[in-house]
């Protein structure tokens, strides 16, 4: 039996004491499926919360990891029909690191032409996720305000992206002072030190206008500074928890200023609201991509057989992605 290679955990834990590279048999697809090969994949902060367990939705043991990349479709089981040999499509959705998969065909979301393979294999979990944030919970014009921590993380630099396409103005929290230039280049409007007080001063930033949106994936002290600056009626949105700190519940803003909280993630939107939606949201990714006024940095890429530095390098401070390139 023809072998491939894979990355694979068989407990949960930390991602560098539970993954192993292992040879794994190359699947055949069944009847009204595809092979595909993977081409690039992605390291993602949710690969490691499935690896160490703590994430939404978990596998069964043992399990590939890996949530993200982009694939050929090599081919094709019995009375699969409108799928070509050579076509790239998202690869495994949920076990991306290997470097070949079967799936039903009528789950393949196809890369158009336009988009660069290494851009797709990281397109189909950040970037939607901010194209909702921006889009699906307040009514955005030109010439509004929003602010977000981790500002340098792939959300954050799609959002900075995204907004400055939409007309959108960006206040940036980072942690970092070698961050600010580039986030500026990128578009960033404005780029602040967490802990500078920033939010005491927050109209000469914004120019005396408000803060309509907060975007949280930080949690504690980042999350509260976001909440006291922003604009009457403001809402802020968490999806995620970077610090692993508690967002304390903002009584005070919440009475006097009318504050609203929410949450998103993206994989609950994608089951909730159908393909269709989903679809749509990456239509307008797609779009983006295409014509360049979104561009994602890659910090670097790896083998399956330098996975160890690959993670190491994943964990290290960076401005990009890392890649899997088999």
């Amino acid at each position: 039996m023809e072998k491939q290679q894979g990355l694979r955990y068989h407990e949960f834990g930390k991602a560098e004491s539970v993954l192993r590279l292992e040879s794994l048999p190359v699947p055949e697809p069944e009847a009204g499926a595809v092979r595909l090969r993977l081409l690039a994949a992605t390291i993602n902060p949710s690969d490691y919360g499935r690896m160490d367990g703590r994430y939404g939705s978990l596998p069964e043991l043992p399990a590939v990891a890996g949530r993200e990349g982009v694939g050929v479709v090599e081919s094709l089981g019995a009375g699969v029909e409108g799928v070509k040999c050579g076509q790239r499509v998202r690869f495994c959705d949920n076990e991306a690191w290997q470097e070949y998969a079967c799936l039903p065909s009528d789950r393949l979301m196809p890369v158009p032409d336009e988009v660069s393979t290494e851009q797709a294999a990281m397109a189909f979990i950040n970037p939607p996720t901010a194209y909702c944030l921006l889009r699906q919970f307040v009514g955005l014009e030109p010439g509004d305000w929003i602010v977000q921590n981790a500002g340098n993380s792939a959300v954050g630099l799609a959002v900075i992206q995204m907004a400055k396409a939409l007309g959108i103005h960006t206040l940036n929290q980072v942690r970092r002072e070698e961050l600010v230039e580039p986030l500026i280049a990128l578009g960033a409007d404005q780029v602040v030190l967490e802990d500078s007080g920033w939010e005491r001063s927050v109209g000469d930033l914004t120019d005396g206008k408000p803060l309509r949106l907060a975007l949280n994936s930080v949690g504690g002290a980042s999350a509260m500074a976001q909440l006291k600056a922003l604009g009457d009626g403001g809402t802020q949105v968490t999806f995620g928890g970077m610090t692993g700190e508690a967002v304390r519940f903002p009584t005070r803003y919440l009475i006097f200023s009318d504050v609203r909280l929410a949450g998103f993630w993206w994989d609950q939107y994608c089951r909730k609201s159908g393909r269709a939606a989903v679809e749509k949201v990456m239509h307008a990714v797609f779009g983006m991509l295409a014509e360049g006024s979104l561009h994602l940095p890659i910090a670097g890429r790896y083998s399956f057989s330098d996975y160890k530095g690959a993670l190491a390098h994943d964990q290290r401070p960076r401005l990009g992605k890392i890649l899997f390139i088999p």
